[in-house]
């Protein structure tokens, strides 16, 4: 609406403007009315020269408030840089101060890929070494991984969460619940128990909230991984690295390695 205006404003300006300089130029004028036309030449001249130092100061008024509403727009958070990993399963020493935490989906099949591909890499690397820890936080999108997600951690009530895991991600494409029960029941567990645990909600708010979390670390995709330090207490992490998606080992090699000597140099300068 205000450029409507000014644009306005300007055109009526310079209308006036052309049709005095018409007038002037006709020709078999009488002298007085030429001179009567020069003077409204002049005197439409310096109208027009108003209307555009008004509208230079119109355009900086609004470029002003243009440049305040913008500063004053509420910006996007922006997403932690810690993970709460307290009370979490995870994989390797519990003394190691480095940490991996993997947000997944069982029926994915990149995830798949990660855990038959690169996974065994890190772990005989890094995890079984001593060096990292290794956490796994559950991202369902896929039909059967919210099922898949409980019957991991029903297998975790009779100590057997990672068992479990890997046998998921061994064969992803045999998900259903039947099939779960039949896998409980390889393993050796008290299938009675795990039937039971999976057709309720026990995990179901759990899982939700690390999908929650998932969201304001604003993870679109799984596989995602965060790797950082992990504080003292060992309740946190604090993230110094993310992968997208499945990378060679090489880009989880490089990126633990920094995330060790960084550490390295901390646990120096603290003695």
């Amino acid at each position: 609406m205000r450029a409507k205006l000014m644009m306005l404003f300007l055109c009526f300006g310079l209308n006036q403007f052309g049709y005095a300089q018409a007038q002037a130029e006709k020709k078999n004028q009488p002298q007085d009315d030429l001179v009567s036309l020069r003077i409204d030449v002049r005197a439409l001249q310096a109208e027009q020269q108003q209307i555009i130092t008004r509208l230079d100061e119109l355009k900086q008024l609004l470029e002003g408030n243009a440049q305040r509403a913008t500063s004053a727009a509420p910006s996007s958070p922006r997403p932690p840089n810690t993970l709460d990993i307290y009370g979490l399963n995870f994989r390797g020493d519990g003394g190691a101060r480095v940490a991996i935490v993997e947000y997944a989906d069982f029926e994915c099949p990149y995830c798949g890929q990660f855990a038959r591909q690169v996974y065994p890499q890190v772990s005989e690397n890094y995890i079984k070494t001593g060096k990292v820890k290794y956490f796994y936080r559950d991202l369902p999108f896929h039909p059967h991984a919210m099922s898949a997600a409980r019957a991991a951690r029903c297998a975790g009530d009779q100590g057997q969460y990672w068992e479990l895991h890997d046998s998921l991600f061994a064969k992803q494409t045999a998900l259903s619940d039947p099939v779960l029960l039949d896998r409980a029941q390889s393993l050796g567990l008290n299938t009675d128990k795990f039937s039971e645990c999976l057709s309720s909600d026990k995990y179901t708010d759990e899982i939700r909230k690390g999908m929650s979390e998932a969201q304001t670390l604003e993870i679109d995709g799984t596989p995602t991984f965060f790797i950082g330090t992990i504080d003292p207490d060992g309740k946190e992490v604090k993230i110094s690295g993310r992968i997208n998606g499945t990378n060679t080992y090489e880009t989880f090699a490089s990126t633990l390695d920094a995330a060790l000597a960084a550490k390295s140099q901390v646990a120096v300068s603290t003695h």
